[in-house]
Order: C-alpha cells, then sequence, then structure tokens
C-alpha cells in the first residue's frame, strides 16, 4: 500500500534545498536514469529488498521499496533474480554481520552475470567503521554503502551512483535531523509500523544500539498524528508505535510531551482500532503510562517489557538501572491496572560473571511473573560494547545447560499461562490465510497471540470475533463467533 506521494514539477532546473522536495526531485532523476537502463536492458528492472534486525528496519525497508517503486523499480521477491539488490543491516550480534557477508559473496557472483545488477547495503552495520572498510577492500563490487541516519537521502544517493557509476559511501556518525513525507510502500495494508522516535540514551553494557542508531530523538507529535490519520484514512486499523525505548518519548521536543500524553492523542483518532508499542524499557515505564493503558479501548493487551536477568547484580553490571525489586514491583502495578494484560520479555543467559545464584534469581523472575513468552538469548560477546571487555566471560557449557533450563521453565509456564483463554471469544485481526492450511485463516488477538479458524481471503484486514475453542500452547484453534 502507498503513502506518502507528492506531486513534483519536473520542470525544476535547481535541486531544492529543503527535505522532502530535494529528495523528490532526485527521485524525477533516478527516474529518467532508470528508464534508459531499461531501455538497453530491454525489459523491466527489478529490486529486492532483504531485511535483518527489528521492526525500526522493516519500517525503513518499507520506505526504501516506496522510493525504489516511484523511481520505477518492479519488485522482484528472489534477490539472486533482482536488478538491485539492498541488504537492510543488523549489528546486534557479530553473527549477523557474518551471515551479511556470506550472502554477498552469492551475490557478488550473481553480479557478474548480470550487466544491470547494482548491490546497496544500508543499516546499523554501515555504521561501523571496520565493516565499510571491509567492504571497500574485499567486495568492491557493492555500489552504495549507507547508514542509519540518513536513510531518507537514498534517492540522492542512488542518482549518484547511476551518474558516476563508481561506488557510493555516505555514512554520518549521527544526526538530528527527522525528515518526514517520503514515499512508502507497506507491507500490510490494514496495519503499519509508526517511527516515535530514533535513537537511544540507554547505554546497556552488552549493546550496539546506541553506537549505531545515535542519541535519543523524538519526532513531533503533530507529524506522528498526522501519518496515522493519513494512515487509517487507508484502511489501517492497527498501528505500532516504534522506538528503541518509546517510554522515554517526547524529552528532546521542544515542547516535551510524554509517552502517556502522546498515546492519549492516538487514542482519538478516528478509524484506528488497535495500538501497540514497543520497546518499552522498565526504568521509564511510568504510572501515567499504566493508567493510560488501563482506560484505553484500544491500545491491546499486550507489553512487551523486556527484564534481561533476574539478578539485581547482574542487571548493575549490564547498566539496565533498575533491581530484580524494582522490576518485580512494576510487573505487580501493571497487573492490577490491566488484570488481563498479556506480558511478554527477552532474557540474557551467560551475561559476563553470572553464577548460578543469578541465575537462581532469573528463573524466579520468570516463576513469579509467568510471561506469556519470552525471548532467550545466550549472551553473544559485541565487540565495541563495554561487556565484551568484561573478564569473567562464563563457560559456554554452563551457559547451554542454564539456557535450557531457562527454555524450558518459559514454555511450560508459557502453555499453563496461553491456556487461560480457552473457551472465551476474542477479537482477532485477520493477517492472513494460514500458509499449511489454505481452509483456514490466522488472525492476531489483542494479547499478541495467533488463533487459526475457518476462513478466507476475503477477511484480510478484518477485526473478527472467535471463540478460542483449543489452546495448543502458544496459538489457539478457533471459529468464528
Amino acid at each position: 500500500m502507498k503513502e506518502n506521494r507528492i506531486e513534483t514539477d519536473q520542470t525544476l532546473s535547481e535541486i531544492p534545498s529543503a527535505e522532502p522536495e530535494r529528495q523528490y526531485y532526485f527521485i524525477e532523476k533516478a527516474r529518467k536514469h532508470l528508464e534508459e537502463m531499461k531501455k538497453e536492458a530491454a525489459r523491466p528492472l527489478t529490486f529486492c529488498v532483504t531485511t535483518f534486525g527489528c521492526q525500526m528496519n522493516a519500517r525503513d525497508s518499507e520506505k526504501l521499496t516506496g522510493i525504489l517503486e516511484e523511481i520505477g523499480y518492479m519488485e522482484e521477491p528472489e534477490e539472486e533474480k533482482a536488478d538491485f539488490v539492498i541488504y537492510n543491516t543488523c549489528t546486534v550480534r557479530e553473527n549477523a554481520n557474518l551471515r551479511v557477508y556470506g550472502r554477498l559473496g552469492q551475490l557478488g557472483r550473481a553480479k557478474k552475470k548480470n550487466p544491470h545488477m547494482m548491490i546497496a547495503l544500508c543499516g546499523c552495520m554501515m555504521q561501523e567503521p571496520q565493516v565499510v572498510e571491509k567492504l571497500k577492500k574485499s567486495y568492491h563490487f557493492v555500489d552504495l554503502i549507507f547508514g542509519t541516519h540518513n536513510i531518507y537521502k537514498f534517492a540522492e544517493l542512488l542518482y549518484t551512483r547511476m551518474e558516476s557509476g563508481r561506488m557510493v559511501i555516505d555514512i554520518w556518525k549521527d544526526t538530528d535531523k527527522i525528515v518526514e513525507d517520503l514515499p512508502v510502500e507497506r507491507k500490510y495494508p490494514f496495519k503499519s509500523g509508526v517511527n516515535i522516535m530514533f535513537g537511544c540514551n540507554n547505554f546497556c553494557s552488552y549493546c550496539i544500539v546506541p553506537y549505531v542508531r545515535g542519541r535519543e530523538r523524538s519526532r513531533d507529535p503533530k507529524a506522528i498524528i498526522r501519518e496515522i490519520e493519513r494512515l487509517t484514512a487507508d484502511g489501517v486499523v492497527e498501528v505500532m508505535l516504534l522506538g528503541q525505548n518509546v517510554n522515554s518519548y517526547g524529552k528532546t521536543l521542544d515542547n516535551p510531551m510524554s509517552f502517556a500524553e502522546l498515546l492519549r492523542e492516538v487514542e482519538k483518532i478516528d478509524g484506528l482500532e488497535r495500538i501497540r508499542f514497543m520497546t518499552s524499557h522498565p526504568k521509564d515505564l511510568s504510572d501515567e503510562l499504566i493508567q493510560v493503558m488501563a482506560e484505553s479501548k484500544k491500545i491491546c493487551r499486550h507489553l512487551h517489557l523486556p527484564v534481561q536477568s533476574g539478578s539485581t547484580r547482574i542487571l548493575q553490571k549490564m547498566n539496565r538501572r533498575y533491581t530484580k525489586e524494582q522490576y518485580l514491583e512494576l510487573v505487580r502495578k501493571i497487573r492490577e491496572a490491566v488484570p488481563d494484560i498479556s506480558l511478554t520479555t527477552d532474557i540474557i543467559v551467560g551475561f559476563p560473571g553470572e553464577t548460578e545464584e543469578d541465575f537462581q534469581d532469573t528463573l524466579d523472575v520468570v516463576r513469579k511473573v509467568r510471561y506469556d513468552s519470552a525471548f532467550t538469548f545466550i549472551y553473544s560477546r559485541r565487540t565495541g560494547t563495554p561487556a565484551a571487555v568484561m573478564g569473567d566471560q562464563v563457560d559456554p557449557a554452563v551457559v547451554k545447560d542454564r539456557f535450557d533450563r531457562l527454555l524450558k521453565e518459559v514454555q511450560d509456564i508459557a502453555a499453563q499461562t496461553c491456556a487461560v483463554h480457552q473457551g472465551t471469544i476474542q477479537t482477532a485481526l485477520v493477517e492472513s490465510v494460514n500458509e499449511h492450511d489454505s481452509s483456514l485463516v490466522t488472525g492476531r488477538l489483542s494479547n499478541n497471540l495467533l488463533v487459526h479458524f475457518p476462513g478466507d481471503a476475503s477477511l484480510i484486514g478484518s477485526l473478527v470475533p472467535v471463540s478460542l475453542k483449543e489452546c495448543r500452547g502458544f496459538y489457539y484453534l478457533g471459529e468464528r463467533a
């Protein structure tokens, strides 16, 4: 679904200095260049955007897709068949970088057979200077490299590459700039991510994100509301408000506004049925936000609240800035205000210095909170973070044993927690025809669990009452109520 198309004056002779008009100028210039390339190839030219990482990256990829379609490229799902391949990269774990290098090698071979092929790399991985140096040295067939801060300049950078025929590299260390109203091609017509802020100020000791996404900056609330109003007018019924830490939204605005206040404004938008958000840092989750969630008719009954560890000692080493007791008290307040809330979390096992006692604290939190699900990770040393140079790294065999015990605990509790809704009627947003059984459709409940029930493609995008007949651990089988 297309968003934010702006008509441009094709007679412009001077390059506009203001954004986004400048980028629409370059979209038009790139479109003309592409027409010549298509004549030379005697066929349409195609693109494939491959996304690694988080939902903020997924939203960025929708913007890249929108710009490419505006220029005149056609989408091709198989990257080795495409004429223009973009990897929107993640660098949270070093093995993510290795995956990109491996796939780049395959693309290099494909490019030798296709004289019209171009390759672009963007995203968090490109913010690391050693990555860019390696690409320049060993992957000289890459055409375009840019980072997280200047994604809005994509059309300008692409046109520069088309004109010059040489590798173009444009990496910014940081920015306070937010450019609105560029083309976007949404993956789903009925739901959409909406960036409300960029960057992170938390500096958790294991995390590279603040170094590659830059300092925290919040979007103007009027721009956020305007975007969501446009989305709902275009058929969107559910939005996911996105930020590295949405709970600290508004602190950088000229007129500060809390995340809870923003949610109140979003709630007023006609036609919007559901509001989700992520990610929430426990240290910034306010009583005001809990109250807004309790009173809201639109905020989904699901909160992702990463704990990372149940040990106060380890949390301190992680620079998380809350204790085990503070986290459990926060959960108590949330559950008291929103009794039907579904809580999910992230947990890291094997952080440097973690003892069995620390791990038992993590198990204790899991047993007390009773999460609906948890993303569990074995600690991965990330070059460039304080944790990477900490002593007392935990023996891998010990970590594996703890990870297996944690996973069993999480899964056993989640199966029991999810089953409490069996026999009730809940509203599901139908997202797709079931990929394993075409007589079923798959819908998402307010608490983020999936339900599969009889239906067809005509239901996609609809909110449907469903009777939950049988819990299968992490999903339900149901039928229309």
